[in-house]
């Protein structure tokens, strides 16, 4: 059975278990990798692509683990490293589907220009970002997105940094596509990146991840059954914002600021917020939203399609060179009359 036919080549029909790999996964009991690699697998056999078309890469930390689990190709590269070298295989093959899976000591911290670069170029690879709060496999230090005052190994007084808003960097760099998901809520990790590793650009996609052993609980408030509902909002394209256990409330524009209003009263679906992926300043506002003055919101925040992407500009660039060049090829404008040897 085939899946899709590409020049006469079918591809086969994959589940979610032929892209797991022989080797042992080894991440602690009750971790949410566990739950992001069962759900990059899934999303992945359904894409109707090849295993051997996929580069899964990494950097370091915990969730660095992840190409050797997955059956395609992979790179676990040095720490903070992974967009850069993403950026590199893409360019050398366009046709691959690239993606960085990492924490957010990794890719905020040690790897903060070169994750915000890949952005702003828009290369088009999808940015998985695992984000806990914590560092968990040096033991237990803060990481850039840990909350003020976060007592750890190295900041047992308490920590005095502002923490790094994941969603308003990336939109600060220009990305094209930006979602958030829970490590825990398998359909809605499913579909947004799904949809990020569909989108024609760069997919920057911040996963709520519980570190059980260093940072157990820190977003209970937004994943538990009985939390969820009250502290989150699930965005649907031209849909009102609306939450709440009894989906009593919602968003609401007052001025240039959302408030949080309870249904009824006066108050009606008309006068909510209706999310809009495309518009860019409501994109920043809804990312500026923090627990516990507002539900925070979950699913595709912002979605621009109709941006070229950096590799494929640069494609068309090569393209230009060689015309203009009168057929010369790179490999000979590299080669030729303007290079020189020097000899000792």
């Amino acid at each position: 059975m085939t899946a899709t036919q590409t020049n006469d080549v079918p591809l086969p029909t994959y589940k979610p278990k032929d892209f797991a790999s022989d080797q042992e996964v080894r991440w602690c009991p009750g971790c949410g990798d566990y739950a992001v690699l069962k759900g990059v697998q899934k999303a992945a056999a359904k894409l109707g692509r090849r295993k051997e078309d996929f580069v899964f890469i990494s950097g370091i930390g915990c969730a660095a683990r992840f190409p050797y689990y997955m059956n395609t190709y992979g790179m676990h590269t040095i720490h903070g490293r992974a967009p850069a070298v993403a950026t590199g295989v893409k360019l050398a093959n366009p046709d691959l589907t690239v993606c960085v899976v990492s924490g957010d000591g990794d890719l905020l911290s040690i790897g903060g220009n070169h994750t915000m670069h890949a952005i702003r170029r828009n290369m088009d690879i999808t940015i998985l970002l695992l984000n806990n709060r914590i560092y968990g496999l040096t033991k237990g230090q803060y990481s850039p997105t840990s909350e003020p005052g976060k007592k750890t190994k190295s900041t047992p007084l308490g920590s005095l940094d502002f923490p790094i808003n994941p969603l308003g960097l990336a939109l600060g760099a220009g990305c094209k596509f930006i979602a958030r998901t829970l490590d825990v809520d398998l359909k809605l990790f499913d579909e947004v990146y799904t949809r990020g590793l569909k989108f024609e650009g760069c997919a920057f996609i911040e996963v709520y991840q519980d570190c059980n052993i260093f940072n157990h609980g820190t977003y209970f408030y937004a994943s538990q059954k009985d939390t969820k509902p009250e502290n989150t909002v699930m965005l649907r394209h031209g849909e009102p914002m609306i939450f709440g256990k009894n989906m009593d409330k919602g968003l609401r524009r007052k001025c240039e600021r959302i408030e949080v209003v309870e249904l009824g009263g006066g108050v009606t679906e008309d006068e909510l917020l209706v999310h809009d992926e495309t518009n860019p300043l409501l994109a920043h506002m809804l990312a500026e939203m923090t627990y516990p003055e507002f539900p925070e919101p979950m699913g595709v925040i912002y979605a621009n399609p109709d941006v070229p992407s950096y590799d494929e500009l640069f494609a068309e660039q090569i393209d230009q060179a060689e015309r203009i060049n009168e057929g010369k090829t790179l490999e000979d404008l590299l080669l030729g009359e303007k290079t020189w040897r020097v000899e000792g």
